[in-house]
């Protein structure tokens, strides 16, 4: 049987023009218009809807990625259509798509099959702009610091400690480390410098993470970009940058609306990596969903000892914000490679390599229901290969930690193959009690302790080991008083550990923290673990290879 590709899936969709989609979400009055399918939302609803009494937030997140897929955004985005099935009043919040997995191997960030968010295309590239103003807010920066070195540096920037780094939206891996400032005075000073991929930049972060321009300004005013003579924090403050990369993202900051297959409202807002960065759509647009819907779900990126720790931990504590239910998303599919099965031998039944790898998803739904105390069902994205003794294998485990199962074919059904999904989801929300939600870390401990507490409480592992550079960061860190902020662990999202070819529920593993830094507009400490890098690089067939456009200007070959 010959499916059709998501593209030609969305390209199918006879889409409601915005304005209905606005009037559905009632937000007209608010709407910036973006053709006739997109639009921008002005930051004043906010603030009008501030005595409006928020909806149920609903978390999306995953077990540990594998190349077989999990199907985490589609689940998201299918899961909203159900409830809006079944007659509840429900929004959607999502990340934005970076161009770098788009062009490169992973894929958008849109969803697939019949729960797709749409027009596809344009999400998945240029969308709204928003990456693009991200991306030369932080290239402003860094021509002001080298600017201000060559107009007689008068903080004293020493150009050898330098952290702040030029970003672009592609995977890039040329651009990682780079030498710049060649040919001469008059074309600056020579010094290492290097590029991160935009969504890895802490501008990103900012802007996800800001509740108003105001907080937004203040935030980039804050980004440690380096280090003067002294050894002192030398500020985007102080070189003078924080108002014009305001009015660069002023627009930015605003979230997008935009329809699903189904016609239900989706905010999608932001965008930063999870395995780098915190891996969450923006506050704002959240905040926006939850007052426009009964529920509003939302995602966390890659599995949930990445994107859903740093939700809980980060988003939750800086916006005050508490999930009401967890989704957990798991194909048996990928519960066998996590068992030991190679890609090719998925599609037979194997209930030992599922058992060899079931203690992944376990673990996952644990650390949900037993660290942070949340309701939790777990969403098995059904495949066509996959058996009754493997869906009744995995259901009867999850019945012992006290988590039901659904399945899930909204990839093949849309909003109708997750309407089981979605009763279970209202009776969490609605009967489960939430009121115990707490953090894995106390803000207030040491940064050592808070990393140990996220890699024994979460990862599974037994210790840390503090390189000798990390501990003196770790130190100068705390002397300057950013010891109490959150931490954000920059890790594989292939293993629990530190080491991506330790797969399932990896156990007595000690997990390297080689580098720690400041992110202090964010708000966050930097924790980078193993190999991690923050600017990828392209596969030996890029997905670029594929896509192509006609003379009438349809896309075709984007996923």
């Amino acid at each position: 049987m010959a499916y059709l590709t998501d593209i030609e899936i969305a390209q199918q969709c006879k889409m409601q023009h915005i304005t209905e989609i606005a009037k559905k979400a009632e937000v007209e009055k608010y709407i910036e218009q973006y053709g006739n399918y997109k639009a921008k939302i002005d930051l004043s609803l906010l603030d009008d809807a501030k005595d409006k009494p928020d909806g149920k937030l609903v978390l999306v997140t995953a077990i540990t990625p594998t190349p077989a897929g999990e199907g985490k955004t589609t689940t998201t985005i299918g899961l909203a259509d159900g409830m809006s099935r079944i007659g509840k009043k429900v929004t959607v919040a999502l990340r934005e798509p970076s161009l770098g997995p788009v062009f490169g191997v992973k894929g958008g960030a849109a969803g697939g099959g019949y729960a797709q968010v749409v027009p596809m295309e344009d999400i998945n590239l240029h969308f709204t702009g928003d990456f693009h103003a991200i991306t030369s807010a932080n290239n402003l920066l860094a021509a002001m610091i080298d600017n201000h070195i060559q107009q007689g540096n008068q903080l004293g920037i020493d150009v050898r400690r330098i952290t702040w780094k030029r970003c672009v939206d592609m995977n890039d891996r040329q651009l990682r480390f780079i030498v710049d400032g060649l040919g001469g005075k008059i074309n600056g000073t020579p010094r290492e410098d290097g590029f991160d991929i935009t969504v890895a930049s802490e501008v990103m972060a900012v802007l996800c993470l800001a509740s108003s321009i105001t907080d937004l300004k203040e935030r980039l005013s804050r980004i440690v970009i380096g280090y003067n003579f002294k050894d002192e924090p030398v500020t985007c403050g102080e070189i003078g940058a924080a108002g014009a990369m305001t009015a660069l993202l002023k627009d930015a900051l605003k979230p997008n609306l935009v329809q699903t297959l189904e016609g239900t409202p989706a905010f999608v807002h932001g965008g930063p990596f999870a395995n780098i960065a915190h891996g969450c759509n923006s506050v704002i647009a959240t905040k926006t969903a939850l007052k426009m819907g009964d529920y509003a779900i939302t995602e966390a990126g890659f599995g949930a000892d990445l994107g859903a720790e740093k939700l809980l931990d980060i988003k939750c504590r800086m916006a005050g914000l508490k999930p009401s239910a967890v989704v957990m998303v798991a194909t048996i599919r990928a519960l066998k490679m996590h068992g030991g099965l190679a890609k090719t031998q998925l599609g037979e039944e194997n209930l030992e390599a599922l058992e060899g790898g079931i203690p992944n998803l376990l673990r996952h739904v644990s650390n949900i229901k037993n660290v942070y105390k949340l309701p939790c069902v777990v969403a098995v994205n059904r495949f066509p290969t996959d058996t009754d003794k493997e869906i009744e294998f995995v259901i009867e485990k999850c019945k012992a930690l006290g988590v039901n199962v659904c399945l899930s074919t909204v990839w093949a059904d849309g909003g109708k193959g997750g309407e089981e999904l979605a009763k279970e989801v209202v009776r969490l929300c609605e009967e489960e009690d939430n009121s115990g939600f707490t953090f894995s870390y106390n803000a207030e401990d040491t940064i050592e302790q808070k990393i140990k507490d996220i890699v024994t409480k979460v990862y599974g592992g037994d210790d840390v080991a503090f390189l000798p550079a990390a501990q003196k960061q770790i130190k100068k860190l705390t002397e300057m008083g950013y010891g109490n902020l959150p931490i954000c662990v920059a890790k594989t999202q292939y293993s629990f550990s530190d080491d991506p070819t330790k797969l399932g529920a990896p156990e007595g593993f000690t997990v390297t923290v080689r580098n720690v830094k400041v992110s202090a507009g964010a708000g966050f400490i930097v924790v980078l673990t193993g190999d991690i890098m923050t600017m990828p690089g392209l596969p030996k067939v890029p997905a670029a290879m594929k896509i192509d456009v006609d003379e009438n200007g349809k896309i075709t070959g984007l996923f």
